[in-house]
């Protein structure tokens, strides 16, 4: 009971006097405790990130949240978002997080701000904006002083736009997270001091606390702040851990509870029965301890946003679109198994007579039975002009951040033997005269094929795609993308290229191009399809080969027949009464035509 003692009291702070009067309120440590005004206030907080969520659905997010008993959410906040080319700063659309922070306080939320440098988060670079790979000696998660430079200028802009929504100031920001998850990188305790004066001079002057895995917090700590363990819920050993780092005292915070997994291209969707956590989060409230779900809802990856592990001992594995994560709301928001598990048990501690809110119905979902599509774009419609070199240029060379680079160059055919590209990143369509004759990935270590060259000066094509730069592990700093090594036939190196950025980052304008039909090369296509009423709905892509889709302008995210992700979600929020258009763009299967949606996501199933 004593774990929502402040719960009603709380949601009526957030709900009335503090969006009209915005009194400000102290939110602090005590032995055993958090305190707000004076009194014990435990978080059940949940996870969700802003971009992963149609800004249009972010307050249908957080009534749900509500709903299942929650009274805090958490965000991490993404540089790359942010500051996507150095200097120029963007907090608009989906990327609005003040728009975000008020309608949790209006929804009677609070909120634990966790404003990076790093965020890892199956996010693309762990978070980190791609040009600092071009700041030449920049060392991220370092006392590097060109990284310094580059993040204080980054967290002071966050500053001007989120310190006056802290609790202390009469917003609903509990506490602010200083980088993530340290202590599973280095142990730099000065690092540490600098991100702690860096962020309190950037007006972040509320509670900062730490968090790490529990084998890394004692690395990852910074005496002084509170340190939150993630990934552990045996609540004696909760309270030892922290009692060990913080003084022999808490509060006592869990930052990230993994209700179960993310996924990744190839391998099967991540999935836990609800029954193996709800005896674990009854213990954690009746021990007092504040939680956080990583995560409560997931959302999309959308457009080049996911991130990939790497390390010494695994292949190459970049994540999907699809950020379900088997969360208690899946990916179109709606309750799961898990919702109606975790919402019993929060009940339970409950003051007698207090109920938490009703739970929304469940939204609408739409089939759309068969949309039709034609050619409308080719490689040479979508490439931006070329740089020539006599060695293939990176995507960071290029000034690209995502999407594809296309590299061209002629050589002399009437002969047979092995093509290699050396240190690829990371899928590649090979062609010969404009006709496709096979593909690598760094997934499964494909750097080479055998290929046929007709007679005469043969144009040799590789399209290139970023799969997401590497989000956690040591290899953080070697993110480049695109061909970064050379480009090999019969062990002779090839010379002489031109590199032709493919950005794709809107979806753009075209025109039916029927003489594309006959070529096996990736290729745009577009759709019209018109709806008389709307709801969710889930484009089915496996018979498709692996590309993008765009619905009305807006990037539902990638498709890869190897799955287990087969479908992409459609937001109702994206979609039009009458006429809407989807563009679809086929690296695989270009003879594909036809596609369809369905009322249901394919998440598990492998080709």
């Amino acid at each position: 009971m004593r774990s929502f003692i402040l719960f009603l009291t709380a949601t009526i702070l957030l709900t009335g006097g503090l969006v009209k009067a915005q009194p400000k309120h102290q939110f602090t440590l005590g032995d055993n405790d958090f305190l707000l005004d004076g009194k014990p206030f435990q978080m059940i907080s949940g996870e969700l990130h802003y971009p992963r969520i149609p800004r249009e659905a972010w307050r249908d997010r957080m009534k749900m949240a509500k709903a299942m008993g929650l009274n805090t959410i958490g965000t991490y906040v993404f540089w790359n978002l942010h500051e996507p080319q150095k200097g120029q700063f963007d907090f608009a659309g989906n990327n609005d997080i003040v728009e975000f922070i008020k309608i949790a306080q209006e929804e009677g939320l609070w909120v634990i701000l966790r404003p990076s440098p790093y965020v890892c988060a199956e996010w693309e670079f762990g978070g980190y904006p791609y040009w600092l790979e071009n700041e030449e000696g920049l060392v991220v998660r370092s006392k590097n002083p060109q990284y310094l430079n580059e993040y204080d200028k980054y967290i002071k802009e966050l500053g001007k736009r989120l310190s006056r929504y802290q609790v202390n100031h009469g917003g609903n920001i509990l506490m602010v997270q200083i980088e993530n998850e340290y202590g599973s990188y280095g142990s730099d305790k000065d690092y540490l001091a600098i991100n702690q004066k860096m962020f309190k001079d950037a007006g972040f002057d509320g509670l900062l606390y730490t968090c790490d895995p529990a084998a890394d917090l004692v690395k990852g700590h910074l005496p002084g702040l509170l340190p939150a363990v993630n990934g552990l819920d045996n609540p004696a050993k909760v309270k030892d851990l922290i009692n060990q780092n913080h003084d022999g005292k808490g509060p006592y915070y869990i930052a990230e509870w993994y209700p179960a997994w993310f996924d990744w291209w190839g391998t099967k969707h991540h999935t836990v029965p609800a029954e193996q956590y709800t005896g674990r989060l009854d213990s954690v409230l009746s021990a007092g301890i504040s939680i956080n779900m990583y995560m409560f809802h997931g959302g999309t990856t959308r457009g080049f946003m996911n991130g990939a592990n790497y390390n010494d001992k695994s292949p190459f594995e970049p994540q999907i679109s699809s950020y379900d994560y088997d969360a208690p709301l899946d990916e179109a928001g709606n309750a799961t198994p898990k919702f109606w598990a975790f919402r019993n048990i929060i009940q339970k501690h409950l003051p007698a007579g207090v109920n938490l809110p009703a739970v929304p119905p469940v939204k609408p979902t739409i089939v759309i039975p068969q949309i039709e599509l034609n050619n409308v774009a080719g490689l040479d419609d979508l490439k931006l002009e070329s740089k020539n070199s006599q060695n293939p240029l990176t995507f960071e060379d290029m000034k690209l951040d995502y999407g594809f680079m296309l590299y061209r160059t002629t050589i002399t055919g009437g002969k047979s033997g092995i093509l290699k590209v050396k240190n690829l990143r990371d899928f590649a369509v090979v062609m010969i005269n404009g006709e496709t004759v096979g593909n690598l990935d760094r997934r499964t270590g494909l750097d080479s094929i055998s290929v046929s060259l007709p007679a005469g000066n043969v144009t040799l094509d590789i399209l290139v795609e970023n799969l997401g730069r590497i989000n956690f592990g040591k290899y953080l700093l070697q993110n480049k993308k695109g061909i970064v090594g050379k480009v090999f036939f019969q062990n002779n190196e090839i010379t002489g290229w031109q590199n032709f950025p493919l950005p794709l980052k809107t979806a753009g304008s075209y025109k039916p191009k029927p003489g594309l039909a006959s070529s096996n090369t990736p290729v745009m296509k577009k759709g019209v399809f018109s709806l008389a009423s709307l709801g969710d709905t889930y484009l089915d892509m496996s018979d498709w080969g692996k590309g993008m889709v765009w619905i009305n302008g807006h990037n539902l995210g990638r498709y890869w027949r190897t799955g287990p992700q087969q479908t992409l979600y459609v937001p109702r929020e994206w979609l039009h009464t009458g006429t809407n258009e989807v563009l679809v763009f086929e690296l695989l299967k270009p003879q594909s035509q036809k596609l369809s949606a369905v009322d249901k996501p394919i998440l598990d199933r492998l080709q």
